[in-house]
């Protein structure tokens, strides 16, 4: 009888887990903002992961987003595609967007939703500085993007044409002109109002068809961690841009000051993860090289006598090079853009400080030496015994030296230092 109890509490126990399950499905939920970069997606993509092996319901992706890099948003959209749980993209809350990039994620999804106030649209290819590209370059990345678009719209049964529209010409709707023309499924003030009306929908994943039961719901948050944010932050193109110009100043100070040591570490650390930020974002190398070319130049105003032609040329190097740094020509990456007033700021701000630096060299160089046997000619001094027979004593900067002179000098008399040998000085009246 005592095993027979022992052997129910103990099926008991197993079924009570499985039977809250049942009543209580796990939503997974996470919030993307921002441009998308390496780092949200390697987020969306461990989210999934955890979704999956926490045997989640769904995992919901609230998007608020400008845009971002191309390569970050296929492995995104690859993710979505392939995923073995229903992903739900939910564009909110109110006043947000999925824009660009955004829109791509959002026609991924197995249900797209928004909420009210919110819209989703793209952008144009643009160059870097901003203006339109050429029209060769402008047809290849808007074929290239509008392919891409039409895959996803095709594979989640959404309005193809209006898709392919988004890329091309640029047009942005609402939530309800997105839901009136098929290219959302549905629109929902909140989370409660999002499972409820996607309560029994069927989906179509990776593995199979699945219907989605969101009844009595428990929402899991999953956060970044700690390293991922500090990642994503690097990755912000106006902060890449800045810890990589930090980065060059402070191995210039180094190089300046050998055995500063403070800010040759700073400097390589700033440079690294500045460098680690640009690496994850598409570089134009004509503007990484004039940026190499503006630091040989200040670096050569100080060792050349150009009256500042050398300076004046490493401005501009500086200013053109951060301004073509960043290639922008993808239309999913408007938005990546390094801002205008952070370059300009930073170019004035390395400037000045380079500026005083080099002219502190300078003054160094021209400047006497004050200490060593160097210091001491043209030093003024008083002879302390009569100088006779071209040999006495004079007292300098509070010390008796033995010196030497070609006339006699009696005591009491200034004299100045103008050469010393083995310790001894040679000296003339004053």
């Amino acid at each position: 009888m005592i095993i027979l109890n022992i052997s129910i509490f103990i099926i008991a126990v197993m079924l009570v887990p499985a039977m809250y399950s049942q009543q209580n499905p796990l939503i997974y939920v996470i919030k993307v903002e921002g441009s998308i970069n390496p780092s949200s997606a390697d987020y969306i993509h461990k989210s999934i992961e955890e979704a999956k092996l926490k045997n989640a319901e769904c995992l919901v992706i609230q998007l608020n987003t400008p845009g971002g890099l191309l390569k970050s948003t296929r492995f995104i959209v690859s993710d979505l595609l392939t995923s073995t749980i229903p992903i739900i993209v939910y564009v909110s809350p109110g006043g947000s967007q999925a824009a660009s990039a955004g829109v791509f994620i959002t026609l991924a999804g197995n249900i797209a939703a928004m909420a009210p106030g919110t819209n989703i649209g793209a952008s144009h290819p643009v160059s870097g500085d901003g203006s339109k590209m050429d029209s060769t370059m402008s047809e290849k990345v808007t074929n290239d993007a509008a392919a891409f678009i039409r895959s996803i719209s095709e594979k989640r049964k959404r309005n193809v044409l209006w898709s392919e529209d988004a890329v091309r010409n640029s047009v942005s709707i609402t939530e309800t002109e997105a839901l009136r023309d098929s290219v959302i499924d549905l629109v929902a003030a909140d989370l409660n109002e999002l499972m409820a009306k996607i309560d029994g929908r069927e989906v179509e994943t990776a593995v199979g068809k699945k219907i989605l039961n969101t009844k009595n719901f428990t929402i899991v948050n999953y956060e970044e961690s700690w390293f991922q944010k500090f990642l994503n932050i690097v990755s912000d193109p106006n902060v890449a841009y800045i810890l990589m110009m930090l980065g060059i100043w402070g191995i210039i100070i180094e190089f300046y000051h050998p055995g500063a040591i403070l800010p040759g570490v700073v400097g390589v650390i700033c440079l690294l993860l500045g460098l680690y930020g640009l690496h994850t974002l598409p570089l134009n190398y004509a503007g990484v090289g004039l940026i190499l070319l503006s630091i040989i130049l200040f670096i050569a105003e100080i060792k050349i006598t150009s009256y500042g032609m050398l300076t004046v040329g490493g401005v501009i190097s500086l200013l053109l090079g951060s301004l073509m740094l960043v290639d922008t020509s993808s239309p999913l990456e408007s938005a990546i853009d390094i801002s205008l007033g952070v370059i300009i700021t930073t170019v004035i701000i390395i400037t000045s400080l380079f500026a005083i630096l080099a002219w502190l060299v300078v003054r160094a160089h021209k400047r006497k030496a004050m200490t060593g046997e160097s210091g001491m000619i043209g030093e003024i001094g008083e002879v302390f015994m009569d100088i006779i027979n071209g040999k006495g004593t004079v007292k300098i900067m509070g010390e008796l030296w033995k010196a030497e002179s070609d006339q006699p000098i009696e005591k009491g008399s200034k004299v100045k230092v103008v050469n010393i040998h083995d310790l001894t000085i040679k000296v003339q009246k004053v």
